[in-house]
């Protein structure tokens, strides 16, 4: 059976998507079989992440209903050949993602691929809590400001009580901790919080700190997961996270602070 994981952080806008295809697609180019599910109903984003958009006939929400069947609405990526998508609509509501239906569709994804990643919509409404709800780990991804980690704590609360594993008294879903558009200048200048800060107000192990980069936002509108690109920082913090995570032993990059040169400090650089 698969692992199944959760990728949430309550705060819009802090690149909860950009981290499930990124992870996703780190996971497949280390030859595990993966796929990752799209809940932002209404919305979805993914595809445009990940460079698929035309090619969506159906979607997440025409399998939960029977209109259409898994083999039907999965998407094989073109580039990395263990990595699938499962779009969310565009023209229903996150009602439509009734517990069963989900249920459904990822035990039977669980069957067929090593991972599920569960791209999670902003806030703590319906797409957020079905989309952690049969979570056996989560990516709680936050950025390095005060409000975008309160919500990320409150995320927290709801991983350790509407989950099914919270409900029936198993183990806790695992949680690891994902830093995004990080500037170690500005947190030394205390412009932002810092990494150090961040983990203890969150308290749960760090997966990950993603530098700020344009990249990022280059590689969305390329339709390309920025951890394919290997001369990124952002790309190859994304590909240290992944391998940290199946078990490699390996130091947090990209958080020196960079000491400008007299000329540059005369000049305001």
């Amino acid at each position: 059976m698969a692992q199944v994981i959760v990728v949430t952080s309550g705060k819009g806008g802090v690149g909860k998507t950009t981290t499930s295809a990124s992870f996703a697609t780190g996971l497949a180019l280390e030859g595990h079989s993966t796929v990752v599910i799209d809940f932002d109903v209404g919305l979805r984003n993914l595809d445009l992440i990940m460079g698929c958009e035309r090619r969506v006939v159906y979607d997440f929400v025409n399998v939960i209903n029977g209109e259409a069947n898994l083999n039907q609405a999965l998407i094989r990526d073109k580039r990395v050949e263990m990595l699938s998508i499962l779009p969310a609509s565009q023209t229903r509501d996150k009602a439509a993602l009734t517990e069963e239906g989900v249920e459904r569709v990822i035990r039977e994804l669980s069957e067929r691929f090593d991972y599920v990643v569960c791209d999670s919509p902003a806030g703590i409404e319906q797409g957020a809590v079905m989309a952690m709800r049969f979570a056996d780990e989560a990516l709680i991804v936050t950025n390095p400001e005060v409000s975008s980690v309160r919500d990320s704590d409150r995320m927290l609360g709801m991983l350790g009580s509407k989950t099914v594993r919270a409900e029936k008294g198993m183990e806790p879903v695992k949680e690891h901790l994902v830093i995004t558009r990080y500037n170690p200048n500005r947190a030394d200048t205390g412009d932002m919080l810092n990494m150090d800060d961040i983990c203890e107000l969150l308290s749960i192990p760090l997966l990950a700190v993603i530098p700020e980069s344009e990249s990022v936002l280059n590689a969305s509108n390329l339709g390309t997961p920025v951890v394919m690109d290997e001369s990124s920082k952002a790309g190859q913090a994304y590909r240290d996270s992944v391998k940290r995570y199946l078990g490699e032993t390996l130091p947090h990059r990209f958080l020196e602070v960079r000491k400008s040169s007299f000329i540059g400090r005369l000049f305001g650089r």
